[in-house]
């Protein structure tokens, strides 16, 4: 017999050692897992999207509203809980966060309006409406802004169950690596209160901006370093790096000049974001080429993308080494993978018969396995106009084999109306020739 503990409850279950026909099969190869995909609702509108899923099942994002503002939302089993804004009509929450204590960070728009005309990082992923976005700390039903470091703007990523929170900040300096209407440098930052300045995260030497994309339980933050560009991505992200007790230590690329970008970092130190690969600045001209990529202690790999697709973005990573993200094909049409046990796979072939969602990108997994994202709605197989939601969990019992489900031959249409709208969540919207269009 033997014995197993598990992690999630205080008991132990004894079974008999697997043998005979059981050993035979099993050295045949673990199954493919499998996942049952369900809808979260909306707070009335019709897109929203999952961007972080805590290890009890919270999902942090944003909705649409009736009157079809979008605001950070909170989606707990059974309720959609809407967040707000700090004045202005739009927020969101478009990192990955896993604080299991109630604590959510984002950014949203304010009624002020911007005194130098930036659109700053904001308007890639909210409208701003030529106003200034903030910072945000949510708990218990109150919205706060977090502190700046002297400029207008900032953006908050991450928080850990430790309540730091990471983003970045516009400083009240002038930066000549700026693109208009950009002005200001910004800098990484980490808020452990309401009260008083953020600890500022530098640079790396020779680069004039910074950002901070995620943090972990022990402190361990990650993000970009780079030039201030656009202020999105892009040429601000020249370096990826990590932040070790507040000092910036390069981590490997695979050789682009741009767009390399961690995501997530979980409690055991696993990094995953996207890197561009060379060849990705031709003439002057930054065009992304990035493949889903993990860092370890050992260095960078390359997870690359599902079969047929161009460019690959990994989102997120769980304690157990599981993996999340979105790859593209060269049309730019998203679908979700899963990478479990050194495999990549198609979420959308995992998922039960039938299934009243098509997964488009993610999102973040948590310690069960918790999937979430954003998915279209099927409607009679299709995919309709509305975006939604989704969380994927972990299906009891026998699995069947990977893509015995559905094929590439099974993506469905994207109409002209759905692609506008992913194409207002999507950082980078490749092309046919998978160039980042101009923001």
């Amino acid at each position: 017999m033997r014995c197993q503990h598990l992690f999630f409850a205080v008991m132990t279950i004894c079974v008999p050692l697997v043998s005979g026909r059981a050993a035979v099969a099993a050295e045949e190869g673990p199954k493919s897992p499998a996942y049952v995909v369900y809808d979260t609702g909306t707070l009335g509108g019709t897109f929203a999207f999952g961007s972080g899923v805590s290890d009890v099942g919270w999902v942090a994002g944003a909705s649409t509203t009736a009157s079809g503002a979008l605001h950070a939302s909170l989606s707990i089993p059974g309720s959609v809980i809407d967040l707000g804004t700090l004045g202005g009509t739009n927020s969101a929450v478009e990192w990955p966060i896993k604080n299991n204590h109630g604590l959510v960070v984002g950014i949203s728009e304010t009624a002020t309006v911007d005194p130098l005309g930036e659109t700053f990082s904001c308007a890639a992923f909210i409208a701003t409406n030529g106003h200034t976005c903030l910072p945000f700390l949510w708990h218990n039903g109150t919205l706060a802004a977090l502190p700046l470091l002297g400029g207008n703007n900032g953006f908050a990523t991450g928080v850990n169950n430790g309540g730091a929170a990471v983003g970045w900040a516009e400083t009240a300096r002038h930066d000549s690596s700026c693109v208009p209407p950009q002005q200001l440098q910004f800098e990484a930052v980490e808020w452990t209160s309401l009260a008083g300045p953020p600890h500022v995260l530098p640079p790396l030497t020779g680069d004039s901006t910074s950002a901070a994309t995620a943090l972990n339980d022990s402190g361990e933050v990650v993000g970009i370093s780079g030039d201030c560009d656009v202020a999105v991505g892009a040429f601000s992200a020249r370096h990826a790096v990590a932040w070790l007790n507040g000092r910036p230590t390069r981590l490997a690329t695979l050789g682009g000049q741009g767009w390399n970008t961690p995501m997530a970092i979980s409690n055991a130190g696993l990094i995953v974001g996207f890197s561009d690969t060379p060849g990705d600045v031709v003439g002057g001209v930054l065009t992304a080429n990035f493949q889903a990529v993990l860092w370890t202690p050992e260095g960078i790999v390359n997870l690359h993308t599902l079969p047929g697709d161009q460019i690959a973005e990994a989102t997120g990573v769980n304690d157990f080494g599981r993996i999340v993200g979105t790859s593209f094909d060269a049309n730019g049409n998203p679908r979700v993978f899963l990478r479990d046990k050194d495999r990549m796979y198609d979420l959308n072939a995992l998922v039960q018969p039938n299934a009243p969602l098509y997964l488009l990108q993610t999102g973040d997994i948590n310690d069960r396995g918790e999937i979430t994202g954003l998915a279209c709605v099927l409607v009679g197989g299709v995919c309709g106009d509305e975006i939604h939601i989704f969380v994927a969990i972990v299906a009891p019992g026998d699995t069947v084999a990977a893509n015995e489900r559905m094929s590439v031959a099974d993506r469905p249409h994207l109409s002209a109306t759905l692609r506008a709208r992913l194409a207002q969540h999507q950082l980078v919207r490749p092309n046919a020739a998978g160039t980042r269009d101009a923001q």
